[in-house]
């Protein structure tokens, strides 16, 4: 009996090198298993989230710190975990947490709020909470993720509110949302002086907005502190994935000097990128110096370039963005809105800059190749 079961054991795992069908079954199964525990996971993770809004809803509601003392948080967390033997995140400080949780996003212009959660006792569904911020979208994200954004948002509802949607957005893990919290992308995102209100439909026009920055930050290149406009780009382009990262999601690289032949002649596009979810193409342009109007006629003039010549009637209108180094911004403001193509204008700032000095040190990209012929 253990012989045969042996020998099975053997055939079955022969079966799968040698037949293709058993070994696509097998593989599906695999995969089907796998999305089934995500799901589970995220379905728990959605439920314990709920507890612990509901926690802090009792807490809040029963004004319980000054009905029970000063130790209330100590003893509730002991008295749970007495209740509920084995069970993670009771402690006293993450109890506050959930106090800090309720508050924080639950809307008192909702006057049946409380109620339809009291009502509720085997679910943990609560009505709409801040804006258009939803039940789901607020418990689908992990706890670890919500104890980051409380701690460096403070009571901030809508700055919170932005993080939890680029969170779910771009599917950022913890340390992602860390090291976003601690940059200033809540007061730089959408900020880009622009005409697209008027220069494009809705709702691309407020999709097109939104998809700015100002200032971008370029602190992940390290370059000399007398670069040039050819070294900052050489610089950008060494650093695509993080050049996208900082550009945001949904952001798509199409080339450098993109070359598109004219009547005999080429005109070379800086910088051309995709963007994915507004399914057009971003003309943009890196200028080392302050922004000034003849920069307009400049990316106007490529932004219709690609419109007649590289989008497709699938294609959205192409837009312009300008990313300058400093600029004036009334004047940006009479700027754009001198011109019909959507254009955008935006600042960087770079503060890891190397002593002048160093170059002198350090052999050049042409100079190692020669070493190598």
């Amino acid at each position: 009996m253990g012989k045969n079961r042996i020998l099975k054991g053997v055939y079955m795992n022969q079966l799968i090198k040698v037949d293709e069908e058993y070994r696509k079954w097998i593989e599906d199964i695999g995969k089907r298993y796998k999305q089934r525990q995500i799901k589970a996971s995220v379905s728990v993770n959605q439920e314990m989230i709920g507890f612990y809004w509901s926690i802090g809803r009792d807490i809040v509601e029963k004004s319980a710190e000054s009905k029970w003392g000063s130790g209330f948080f100590v003893n509730l967390s002991k008295d749970m975990r007495t209740i509920l033997p084995g069970v993670q995140g009771l402690s006293s400080s993450n109890l506050r947490y959930m106090k800090k949780f309720y508050e924080l996003y639950s809307d008192p212009i909702h006057p049946q709020f409380v109620e339809e959660l009291k009502s509720k006792e085997d679910s943990i569904n609560v009505p709409q909470l801040v804006g258009d911020l939803s039940d789901k979208e607020l418990f689908s994200i992990p706890w670890g993720h919500h104890r980051a954004i409380i701690d460096k948002c403070k009571l901030d509802r809508e700055k919170s509110i932005f993080f939890v949607k680029k969170t779910i957005l771009n599917n950022w893990s913890r340390a992602v949302l860390l090291n976003f919290l601690d940059t200033d992308l809540y007061e730089r995102q959408g900020k880009a002086i622009s005409n697209f209100e008027y220069a494009l439909p809705e709702p691309q026009s407020d999709l097109a907005q939104e998809i700015t920055k100002d200032p971008y930050n370029f602190d992940f290149v390290a370059i000399r502190e007398d670069y040039s406009e050819k070294e900052l780009k050489d610089a950008l382009m060494d650093n695509i994935t993080k050049f996208l990262m900082e550009l945001g999601k949904g952001f798509a690289f199409v080339g450098r000097e993109y070359t598109i032949p004219i009547e005999g002649t080429e005109e070379k596009i800086d910088l051309l990128f995709y963007h994915l979810y507004l399914h057009c193409y971003v003309v943009v342009e890196v200028k080392i110096v302050a922004f000034t109007s003849r920069d307009i006629g400049q990316i106007g003039t490529y932004v219709n370039i690609v419109d007649d010549l590289v989008k497709t009637d699938f294609d959205a209108k192409t837009i312009g963005l300008i990313i300058c180094k400093s600029k004036n911004n009334i004047l940006a403001k009479y700027a754009v809105n001198s011109s019909k193509e959507p254009i955008g204008i935006s600042e960087y700032k770079l503060s890891n800059l190397l002593p002048v000095e160093y170059r002198a040190s350090m052999p050049t990209i042409e100079e190692i190749e020669n070493e190598l012929r």
